[in-house]
């Protein structure tokens, strides 16, 4: 929190996340530990009579961990209070002990938000409450869009099929049936999923998606999709990722058939700027945990933290983090602002796009260095699990991956720089935080990018988007002042 009170000029929830801290403190630490140790959970597909069941079973403590998240409001708070800075703000703070947690409270997030938008009156009436709730009996959603073939190509890799209703023509609230198969699907066992698929007839490639709203179980009662198996993981060990059947399973259309991308792209918007808070909480940790070791480790006469490299290092990697926290916390203040639009968007949500981008990747890949490095401080000391610093390196490694590669995200953010010139906006933005030659000089190096030809503006996209990133980040943090 003190972080955060440094960082945030208004600094809402205060008495909220000081609650959400000492009980981490208290006893979620403990806790947090005991289940990375545990590993995966466990599938139990069959009970005593040989029934399937898909039940998955957690380390007994798991609950009273996750569950409190829900119930301080990581959900419920967003639609509630009509904003997202509150559940950003309990994600950063429940991600400096623990990062894996959040990824149930971010898919859930990504449910209920498309879900209250796009689902018809009949729908939520039927299901949103539950998503809602303020105690233990919350369900929780999940996101599946993954399939065997990958995540980043939509368009090729969804074979899920959706056929609709026989009596209907697919309109709101209709029960259509999805078949295909999931095959990267964290929280698996969740109540509620929204699932990407394909409607019979649909025209090929992304314009061909939709968006639906699956049940863990059938209006009869019988299971509504099948957990094949449970995959096991470097990191967010406790969260149940697996390989999901859909066997004529029972799924509602979210929006228009043929409007399904938007939904699916606004749910990774979600997921993002989350990935990205959850990013900078992660390295405020690492580096938590690599000064404290600093300051008690005594080498050559006296604690490391006093030799000049180090003490250097750790001042620099300081204003990284800053820098990375104003550019995450850019990305949460623009979603707040236009998370609950419809296509077509408006010119503030194409700089809201490629902001998310920038963050998504730029903390990303400073929660792996500053891990990496933090590591390096232990020294040798660094690769033993009683530790800790090995696994704040195994769960920034996931980060870096989920909801889009470093790849995905330079070449989404090309795309709406390309199309949607979102960086004339966001250099008008920067406009003033930054000294005018500097930005001039980088808004000519992206105008000279875009003009190159296909195959060589891709290729070469690394460094003009990582220089993009790190001047919007420094010049939010203030470093230009």
């Amino acid at each position: 929190m003190q972080f955060l009170r440094s960082q945030l000029h208004d600094f809402p929830h205060r008495e909220l996340l000081a609650a959400e801290e000492a009980w981490w403190k208290g006893e979620g630490v403990a806790i947090s530990g005991d289940i990375d140790r545990a590993g995966t959970p466990w599938l139990r597909m069959f009970d005593r009579m040989g029934k399937r069941v898909d039940e998955i079973l957690y380390p007994r403590e798991y609950q009273t961990m996750l569950r409190r998240g829900y119930r301080a409001g990581v959900v419920w708070r967003a639609l509630e209070e009509k904003s997202l800075i509150p559940t950003y703000l309990l994600m950063h703070t429940i991600s400096f002990y623990d990062p894996g947690v959040c990824c149930p409270y971010t898919v859930s997030l990504g449910t209920a938000v498309p879900f209250a938008k796009y689902g018809s009156a009949e729908l939520q009436g039927r299901f949103l409450p539950q998503l809602l709730r303020k105690d233990d009996s919350v369900w929780q959603g999940a996101t599946w869009m993954t399939e065997v073939k990958g995540g980043s190509d939509l368009g090729s890799a969804v074979e899920t099929v959706a056929r609709p209703p026989l009596l209907g023509h697919g309109k709101a609230g209709d029960c259509w049936r999805l078949t295909g198969d999931k095959y990267f699907t964290s929280n698996a066992g969740a109540e509620l999923a929204v699932v990407a698929a394909r409607p019979e007839g649909a025209a090929a490639g992304v314009r061909g998606l939709a968006l639906f709203l699956v049940p863990r179980y059938r209006e009869n009662g019988e299971l509504n999709y099948f957990i094949r198996r449970l995959k096991d993981k470097i990191a967010t060990r406790s969260v149940p990722t697996g390989e999901v059947e859909l066997r004529e399973s029972e799924g509602y259309l979210l929006g228009a058939a043929d409007a399904g991308i938007y939904q699916i792209l606004e749910v990774l918007n979600l997921s993002r700027v989350a990935n990205s808070v959850v990013s900078v909480a992660l390295a405020q940790r690492a580096m938590a945990d690599a000064l404290s070791y600093a300051e008690g480790r005594t080498a050559f006469g006296k604690p490391i933290l006093e030799h000049a490299l180090l003490r250097r290092q750790f001042e620099q990697r300081l204003g990284g983090l800053r820098a990375a926290f104003a550019l995450a916390w850019e990305a949460v203040r623009l979603l707040n602002e236009v998370w609950m639009e419809r296509a077509p968007y408006s010119e503030r949500y194409q700089l809201f796009r490629l902001v998310a981008h920038l963050a998504k990747y730029w903390t990303a890949e400073f929660a792996v260095d500053t891990a990496k490095w933090a590591m390096e401080v232990h020294g040798g000391l660094g690769v033993l699990e009683e530790y800790g610093a090995e696994r704040w390196l195994r769960e920034a490694m996931i980060l870096a991956i989920w909801e889009g590669t470093a790849h995905r995200q330079m070449l989404d953010g090309m795309e709406v720089m390309e199309r949607k010139r979102a960086h004339t906006l966001l250099f008008r933005r920067l406009s003033g935080m930054a000294p005018a030659k500097e930005l001039a000089d980088l808004e000519t190096e992206v105008e000279r990018h875009l003009k190159l030809p296909v195959e060589e503006r891709e290729a070469s996209v690394e460094p003009v988007f990582r220089r993009l990133a790190v001047f919007t980040a420094e010049a939010l943090a203030g470093e230009w002042r």
